[in-house]
C-alpha cells in the first residue's frame, strides 16, 4: 500500500468504527421510543453492523467498491442524522418518528466521524482505481 493509501484507508475505518460503537452505545434508549415496531434502537443496531461489515471488507480489500460501500454506509448516517436534526419527518410504515431536534456529544461525534469516513471515503475510491505499473507487452508474431 502506498502510504497515501493507507492513510485514507485508516481515517476511513476510524470514522466507520466511531460511527458503530456510538450507534450501539445508543441504541436501548432509542428502542424505547417504539418498543413493539422496528425502533429508532434496532435502526441503530442495523447501522452498527452495516458499518461493521463495511470496515471489514474494507479493510480486507482495499478496492474501489468497498470504498464505494463504506461512503455509501457512513454518508447514509450522516444524511439521516442531519436530516432528522432539522426536519420532522415523522413516522412511516414501520419505521419510527426519529426527529431530535437537538445536538449532543455522541450525536456531534457520531455526524463528524460520519462525515469524515465517507468523505475520505470518497478520495479512497478515487486512488483505488490503479493504473497498472507495467503495461501488457504486445506479442509480435513472427
Amino acid at each position: 500500500l502506498r502510504v497515501m493509501e493507507l492513510v485514507v484507508r485508516l481515517f476511513v475505518l476510524v470514522g466507520l468504527g466511531i460511527q458503530a460503537v456510538v450507534h450501539l452505545r445508543l441504541a436501548p434508549n432509542y428502542q424505547l421510543a417504539s418498543p413493539d415496531g422496528i425502533g429508532g434502537g434496532n435502526l441503530f443496531r442495523i447501522e452498527s453492523v452495516s458499518a461493521i461489515l463495511a470496515g471489514l471488507y474494507l479493510l480486507l480489500r482495499g478496492s474501489r467498491p468497498a470504498y464505494v460501500l463504506a461512503a455509501a454506509v457512513a454518508l447514509g448516517g450522516f444524511a439521516a442524522v442531519v436530516l432528522y436534526r432539522y426536519v420532522d419527518v415523522g413516522s412511516f410504515g414501520p419505521i419510527p418518528a426519529m426527529y431530535e431536534p437537538i445536538w449532543f456529544f455522541e450525536k456531534n461525534i457520531s455526524a463528524i466521524a460520519e462525515a469524515t469516513a465517507g468523505s475520505f471515503a470518497l478520495v479512497g475510491s478515487a486512488l483505488a482505481v490503479r493504473v497498472p505499473r507495467h503495461p501488457r507487452r504486445r506479442h509480435v508474431s513472427a
